[in-house]
């Protein structure tokens, strides 16, 4: 079994009275051990279809109450492993995960190959409307959210719209029709050529201003609930005997190196030292600030607002099919309970940039280089949305929901994913650290694929992932986006340079604070 030193705090369960605890970044003496244990001695390589570690190896999932890392150790599980640890600053469903949230539609990305066409954006939905190998994970995941028991309860197959009044993304979503019906799945898809159409698919768009709209109906699809879904996705964890350790021995601040420069476990804020035969590093938004990517990841926020609506609003709802514009935005149909209708506006994200020093980085650099850190909801609950977001969702209700254009948004809040320029996971062994294996680069795709994400981590583990996926999500520094598959659009506007969303102004501006190594937020290293 796992070894914990120094342990400080419960290892296995998570009480509610743990501080609220940023991931922590790394001091630059850890920084600089490494650096110099990675120069002493590379790591060996490892042929690709070489099983890292047999299944009695001791494996740790840190960010593992999130989506990726909650995948991850479930496949795990299932796959017979006896002794993984799942690491997360809060109880699974973590509140750093941006999964960890009422539920998920998906959105677009602009035009891509017919073999690595990206699906969905910050906030995806469950559905089969994708191509290549993103329409083979999709269509698998689609599989398992309607019908594994784990997952079916918070699966809503209810369809969705994906529409446009412009011409330029009508080309690329009359493209994407004749990709799905090319691969044998033009009964899963309809062409919607104007209103008419449109509100034959859904009526709730009644009095809506979509004159001149058209575009891509896909009625294998529809929304997940994201939290109940991780929840449940942690009870089965439970079931299989999943350790885990949270709060302040469960949040990290640095990787644990064997002589040889290989990792050994990891290094927690409070002194507990997890050792392991292999970490699996899942940490989503908050990967680049944790450890040395090379650049290659970006976090963005998102945001969301909601409306309450009556019981007969929501009724009059109900079973509707998820609306995206290109230009707009997206919603769904209510939650089943709470009736509550979430709305989110479309554009590029929203970064937060910090100077942070990242496990790996150079311990010699005279500053430390500004990385987009999330700033957790969790931490700032008084945290709301820029005004010029609010502005953009408030247009939406006027476009496609006029009746509800004078209701107060409530819930508003920033969702956090962290981006690949190609939009393509970051799904490798660390070319520095070997025994480490990297689970991160959201790109907006993985919530719809929690169901399949850690299967394709497992088979990178047991050396079963095909070469063509290897390719694809392999350790990129540098490469950008070549084939045109990331999110395109302009350069993301830093949150703090816009108003409306900070509510706590007796704080410090994070640009003012250096993040490192058990540093709290509010402290300077």
């Amino acid at each position: 079994m796992g070894q914990a030193k120094s342990t400080t705090a419960n290892p296995t369960t998570s009480s509610p009275s743990v501080p609220s605890i940023p991931p922590a970044l790394p001091d630059p003496s850890a920084a600089s051990a490494a650096s110099a244990a990675s120069a002493s001695s590379p790591p060996r390589p490892r042929a690709p279809d070489q099983p890292m570690v047999p299944k009695t190896a001791r494996i740790l999932v840190v960010g593992g109450g999130g989506t990726m890392g909650s995948s991850t150790a479930l496949h795990l599980a299932r796959r017979g492993y006896t002794d993984i640890r799942v690491l997360d600053v809060y109880e699974s469903p973590s509140a750093n995960s941006a999964g960890n949230d009422l539920n998920k539609v998906s959105r677009r990305r602009r035009a891509a190959s017919a073999t690595a066409t990206a699906a969905a954006a910050a906030i995806p939905i469950a559905g089969t409307d994708s191509t290549g190998v993103w329409g083979e994970l999709s269509i698998e995941a689609w599989d398992m959210w309607t019908s594994d028991p784990v997952f079916k309860p918070h699966g809503h197959a209810v369809g969705k719209l994906d529409l446009t009044s412009n011409d330029a993304r009508e080309k690329e979503l009359r493209a994407k029709y004749e990709r799905i019906i090319a691969e044998g799945r033009g009964d899963t898809v309809e062409w919607l050529k104007d209103e008419e159409a449109i509100l034959s698919k859904a009526p709730h768009l009644k009095g809506a201003d979509i004159k001149g709209w058209r575009g891509l109906y896909c009625s294998s699809g529809g929304w997940v609930a994201a939290r109940d879904a991780l929840a449940s996705v942690a009870r089965s964890l439970r079931s299989y005997g999943v350790k885990t350790a949270f709060g302040t021995s469960g949040t990290f601040s640095s990787l644990l190196l064997s002589p040889d420069g290989s990792c050994a476990g990891v290094r927690c804020v409070d002194g507990t030292e997890w050792s392991a035969d292999l970490v699996v590093f899942a940490a989503g938004a908050w990967s680049p600030g944790l450890i040395d990517l090379e650049g290659q990841c970006e976090s963005k926020c998102w945001v969301y607002a909601h409306v309450q609506l009556s019981p007969d609003e929501a009724e009059r709802m109900r079973g509707a099919p998820t609306v995206y514009n290109d230009k707009l935005g997206f919603f769904m149909e209510p939650h089943p309970t709470t009736n509550i209708l979430k709305l989110c506006n479309e554009f590029p994200g929203f970064t937060h940039l910090t100077p942070a020093r990242p496990f790996g980085s150079d311990p010699g650099s005279a500053s430390s280089p500004l990385i987009s850190v999330p700033r957790s909801h969790a931490d700032h609950p008084t945290d709301t949305i820029p005004a010029s977001s609010l502005s953009d969702i408030r247009g939406l209700i006027r476009t496609c929901l006029p009746h509800l254009r004078d209701r107060p948004l409530i819930n508003q809040a920033m969702c956090w994913c962290t981006d690949m320029p190609d939009a393509r996971w970051l799904l490798c062994e660390h070319p520095r650290w070997r025994n480490l294996v990297l689970a991160t680069g959201d790109s907006g795709h993985t919530f719809k694929m929690l169901p399949v994400v850690g299967r394709e981590v497992v088979d990178l583990i047991e050396g079963k992932l095909p070469e063509a996926r290897r390719e694809l999500w392999k350790w990129r520094p540098g490469r950008g986006d070549p084939q045109h598959t990331g999110r395109g659009g302009p350069p993301p506007k830093d949150i703090a340079d816009l108003p409306g969303w900070r509510h706590d102004d007796e704080e410090p501006s994070s640009t003012e604070t250096e993040v490192v190594s058990g540093v709290g937020p509010t402290e300077t290293a």
